[in-house]
């Protein structure tokens, strides 16, 4: 009698591998309810305690009475100290104008679960609050930082949204605010609304930067252009971060081959979201409208000799010393049919060299203040 054939028995370190995932992920979902919740607590405690200060004849000195009192009833809960108490209050005003904490339904839910709504679509109740419930996934220590740097919502909005999206530590968050992505993020000056089409165009729009702060390198603005393309190659990592998610380093001095003659792309990337190569020009000076002219023939090249037929167009991407007059930049694009964009970059800052190790960093004064806050 033949036996069925037996199925392969399953190797312990697949079977741990699966247990490990399933567990991280379960934390990790834990952790995020956690952040919810501590964050709803927050929000009604912010409200509560601005209205007191307003109405009862003991709201004065509330805060610090507050946290006394929770300290002695709660010696060991973290997190009601008198500064963080503050910042609580702050939170809220902050953005109390533009969100408000209903019930759904009018608390008939079993478990009266709260969400975030904006005010201003309270009425229509419309995309059921996508826009804003990302303030409830964003750290409580992030959320600090974001008050007290920003200095309205949108901008608020726009650091909530890209630390969710970039899963990005208060380092990395940190590190942004004081670049001001905010700012700089999509405002290369470039022709892709009309050489790309949607959605790629709003994509590629929203990667490039104006300008990029390559301040890291540690050169002066004396540097020559070669000398900027050594020290990016010296600092590719920070480089790429500055840059963007999705830039993958692909060469430096890269060669193409044209009727038998050689040309080289200072810089050449891949970028992942895009799905397309980018091509990379640095200039030492102003742009100049000859410039175009000349990236238009590498991304022409680029598409012929490196890219497939599932990749986009090739992207070009001029970075200039110095800003350059919009319109001429404009006048230079009209007539280009490959996207090019057109953007600054900076190598020093305002600091002087002889006091960056002397002063203490922001970053550094606000972990010292960190150690405080819940104590």
């Amino acid at each position: 009698m033949e036996h069925p054939a037996s199925t392969s028995p399953i190797r312990y370190p697949d079977w741990f591998a699966d247990w490990k995932s399933r567990i991280q992920s379960a934390q990790i979902k834990a952790a995020l309810q956690v952040n919810r919740e501590v964050l709803l607590l927050y929000w009604e405690l912010g409200r509560d305690i601005a209205e007191k200060q307003k109405s009862a004849t003991w709201g004065d000195g509330l805060i610090p009475r507050f946290a006394r009192d929770l300290k002695a009833t709660f010696p060991h809960l973290k997190g009601f100290s008198r500064t963080n108490l503050f910042y609580v209050r702050k939170w809220y005003l902050f953005y109390q104008a533009e969100f408000s904490i209903v019930p759904q339904l009018a608390g008939q839910l079993e478990d009266k679960q709260k969400v975030l709504v904006s005010q201003s679509e309270a009425q229509s109740q419309k995309n059921d609050n996508e826009e804003f419930k990302v303030l409830l996934l964003v750290p409580w220590g992030h959320h600090r930082h974001i008050i007290d740097k920003c200095s309205d919502i949108d901008e608020a909005v726009f650091y909530l949204q890209k630390t969710v999206q970039h899963n990005w530590s208060r380092d990395a968050l940190v590190g942004q605010i004081k670049q001001n992505l905010y700012a700089r993020q999509g405002r290369a000056i470039t022709n892709f609304e009309r050489t790309l089409p949607k959605p790629q165009s709003d994509l590629a729009i929203e990667t490039l930067k104006n300008p990029y702060n390559f301040d890291f390198l540690n050169l002066g603005d004396e540097a020559l252009e070669r000398d900027v393309e050594q020290a990016m190659m010296l600092h590719v990592e920070r480089v790429l971060l500055e840059l963007g998610q999705g830039f993958a380093l692909v060469g430096r001095q890269y060669k193409i081959t044209v009727d038998d003659e050689d040309y080289y792309f200072d810089l050449l990337f891949y970028h992942t979201r895009l799905h397309c190569y980018v091509v990379v020009d640095l200039k030492g000076g102003k742009f100049k409208p000859e410039y175009a002219g000349k990236m238009n023939f590498y991304c022409s090249a680029a598409d012929d000799l490196l890219r497939t037929d599932i990749e986009q167009p090739t992207i070009g991407l001029i970075l200039c010393r110095e800003s350059s007059k919009r319109t001429t930049v404009e006048y230079a694009l009209r007539d280009i049919h490959k996207p090019l964009g057109i953007s600054e970059y900076i190598l020093t800052n305002t600091l002087p060299e002889n006091l960056k190790n002397i002063l203490p960093t922001t970053e550094e004064l606000e972990r010292e203040l960190d150690e405080h806050f819940d104590s």
